[in-house]
């Protein structure tokens, strides 16, 4: 079930009620759907337990619900009137504050991947935006009517499957420019990596997802990415909000508890396979991520 406006019907409503049915139509149950490439739907009939995720570059739209996501000490909460962007891979958490079975929480969720954003940036009609200083690489704004348009001309394309291979990809980078003129032109460039500062703060991402099990040494990996340590500290936390070593520390737990949860696997090898090679730290560290020592937290998830 659709909520109906109460009050009188604006253009952004109008739109919005019109999104919320055309994903409850394509979602009829709890889940996600991928009508074509790079576009989800998802639907959720409840509110849900705070999740961790490695979230990657994505640009997420609500037409219902609300979610409030966590990136270190900061909190963000978007609903129908704003939404989600987020231009590097972190570990967030993430979870449905508003959602109900008359009311469900429905949202789209578009990947923003390199080869898409690049295509925009290239173009030479764009203006050129100098960069004075990195952008954190998430950010919550309002969301006007331009950018909802968008969105559901897209999400209408799946229910013309004939027409969505040619006509998705203009759309998709009809909101990529639309979000570069709306001011996230440093966050896109995160992306694309295109140089610049953004580019060794991508490449660190990239070195410690993939080696996040090894030992790491600042001063390797600022060599590695071009910059200095202090320069890596420095814009890699204004972007991620953490350090290179929180980062990595993030990952490893994440991984950690994915292992127990999907392997049933105890907590010493979970902690092992991840980078630990005491389990009493790997303890002590699980429990100041998630509140509660590893045999407690992973049984509570799965009851």
């Amino acid at each position: 079930m659709i909520l109906q406006p109460t009050a009188t019907i604006t253009p952004m409503a109008d739109a919005s009620r019109e999104l919320a049915s055309a994903i409850a139509r394509h979602v009829p149950h709890d889940g996600e759907r991928s009508p074509f490439p790079f576009v989800h739907l998802s639907r959720t009939s409840r509110p849900t337990r705070p999740m961790p995720v490695l979230y990657e570059p994505a640009f997420v739209v609500l037409a219902q619900g609300k979610k409030l996501v966590t990136l270190g000490d900061d909190e963000l909460t978007y609903d129908r009137s704003s939404y989600f962007l987020s231009s590097v891979a972190l570990p967030i958490t993430g979870r449905v504050v508003k959602a109900s079975a008359a009311a469900p929480y429905l949202g789209v969720r578009l990947a923003l991947p390199p080869s898409l954003v690049g295509s925009v940036l290239a173009n030479e009609m764009l203006p050129r935006e100098e960069r004075t200083k990195p952008e954190r690489g998430l950010d919550v704004r309002p969301l006007d009517h331009s950018l909802l348009d968008a969105v559901l001309r897209l999400v209408r394309l799946a229910d013309a499957p004939e027409h969505a291979p040619m006509l998705a990809p203009l759309v998709l980078q009809e909101i990529v420019y639309r979000l570069f003129v709306d001011g996230h032109a440093a966050r896109l460039q995160h992306i694309a990596t295109v140089g610049g500062r953004p580019h060794g703060v991508t490449a660190a991402i990239a070195w410690i997802r993939t080696n996040f099990d090894q030992a790491m040494r600042i001063e390797q990996l600022a060599k590695a990415v071009g910059m200095s340590p202090s320069g890596l500290h420095l814009h890699f936390r204004a972007v991620t909000g953490m350090s290179p070593l929180q980062y990595q520390k993030t990952l490893r737990l994440n991984e950690a508890r994915r292992l127990m949860l999907s392997e049933r696997i105890d907590s010493s090898t979970a902690g092992f396979r991840v980078g630990y090679n005491d389990p009493s730290q790997f303890t002590r560290e699980y429990r100041r991520q998630f509140g509660a020592p590893p045999l407690r937290d992973v049984s509570r998830l799965r009851a």
